[in-house]
């Protein structure tokens, strides 16, 4: 096997690095890579410095690792400011760090893709060790951002990782026929408040129309954009992404791109991006010309669950934070984060403090579980007419 180090994704086949993707996981998509670097989102100035790691055997491409030296903490969505300020106050440097995650985006996934023909343990192995003894010697610390369980258990076989908890709230479809399927499982009360959600929005004379990435015309990457940068505006401050990232998107991976338009009066007012893969819709951002009741509910989850429904998705995980989601019929899931520290001494510390920290989540996990809206089990309720479900 050969390790070879790439800076630029275009130093990689797309097809046979979109092969190690057979789920066609969005955020590590060729083209999505790609768009990112053409469009100036990552690469010199941003923060953001990209370093691809691949693995070939005699057939060609057998694993691939997208890395990122990174200069700041931002568009990261695991927290480590308070780990950096305590190295500058010791004298030491944390920055460059390296990370291993999709730029700007929370969400789970495969963060080491292998060619499903070859022994996964030992490729995944000898991957990750090379790529260990680049970084030793080059960063503070190594930080793998929201792997999924398959992508956890390869990097924990290599090395001592730090385990970080989260938590996320995401949407389960459970073979619903319809909306009313879905509101069918609440109880009274979070059924009717959601119904009176979407009632509101309509009665203010928003529709909605959903568009896919070779759908979007040049006045709908606008009016994409410009809602985009208008979420960011109003805190002071500009958005990660071009418009050429949206662009190149819809251009490169127009089925795994995805937008809600609210509209009134003709005019799109607000929007709602999502990635898919076969499985799974990813909800990413949102942003509104000006503010309408509820509109942000409607937008950015009863679309897409209406949408998940009707293209037999089976999970809708809209991104981070937000216990708001629980009243509509999102359930609390673990999140994790892996970290290898350079410094002994600091990563005794920082193993210490995520050991009280992941309590900590637990309970927080325990009493968002317990919130949820869900009918119980004893509920002979199923409407809002108070009768009972036929037998």
């Amino acid at each position: 096997m050969q390790t070879q180090l790439h800076r630029s994704i275009h130093a990689v086949d797309r097809d046979a690095w979109d092969h190690l993707n057979p789920s066609r996981y969005p955020g590590l998509l060729h083209g999505f890579l790609s768009a990112l670097e053409d469009s100036g989102s990552i690469g010199e100035g941003t923060g953001w410095r990209a370093l691809y790691a691949t693995c070939s055997d005699a057939t060609g491409l057998c694993a691939a690792m997208a890395c990122f030296f990174k200069t700041d903490s931002y568009g990261e969505y695991v927290f480590d400011w308070a780990w950096a300020d305590a190295y500058h106050r010791h004298g030491l440097e944390y920055y460059p760090k390296c990370i291993t995650a999709v730029p700007f985006t929370p969400a789970t996934g495969p963060r080491i893709l292998i060619r499903k023909d070859v022994d996964q343990q030992a490729v995944s192995a000898h991957l990750i060790n090379s790529v260990l003894d680049e970084l030793k010697t080059r960063v503070s610390s190594w930080h793998i951002l929201f792997p999924d369980e398959e992508s956890t258990a390869r990097f924990q076989d290599q090395g001592d990782w730090i385990e970080r908890h989260g938590v996320q709230f995401h949407w389960f479809n459970q073979h619903f026929a319809d909306f009313d399927a879905h509101l069918a499982t609440f109880n009274s009360k979070r059924r009717k408040e959601a119904r009176r959600e979407r009632r509101r929005v309509a009665e203010q004379g928003i529709t909605f129309e959903r568009l896919s990435g070779a759908e979007l015309d040049e006045a709908a990457l606008e009016a994409l954009f410009q809602c985009y940068q208008m979420t960011y505006r109003v805190r002071g401050s500009r958005g990660y992404l071009t418009r050429a990232f949206f662009e190149l998107a819809a251009q490169r991976i127009p089925d795994s791109l995805l937008v809600a338009f609210a509209l009134h009066a003709g005019r799109r007012i607000a929007m709602s991006l999502c990635f898919r893969d076969h499985a799974t819709l990813y909800g990413r951002y949102w942003g509104a010309l000006y503010d309408v009741d509820c509109l942000h509910f409607e937008t950015c989850f009863h679309q897409w669950i209406e949408y998940a429904i009707e293209h037999g998705i089976t999970r809708f995980d809209p991104g981070a934070q937000g216990e708001h989601k629980i009243a509509r019929g999102f359930q609390p899931v673990k999140t994790r984060s892996l970290h290898w520290i350079g410094e002994p001494e600091f990563a005794r510390a920082i193993g210490e403090f995520v050991a009280r920290e992941r309590a900590h989540v637990g309970q927080y996990f325990a009493a968002c579980d317990e919130a949820t809206p869900f009918r119980a089990l004893e509920d002979p309720l199923n409407s809002d007419t108070g009768k009972a479900p036929l037998e």
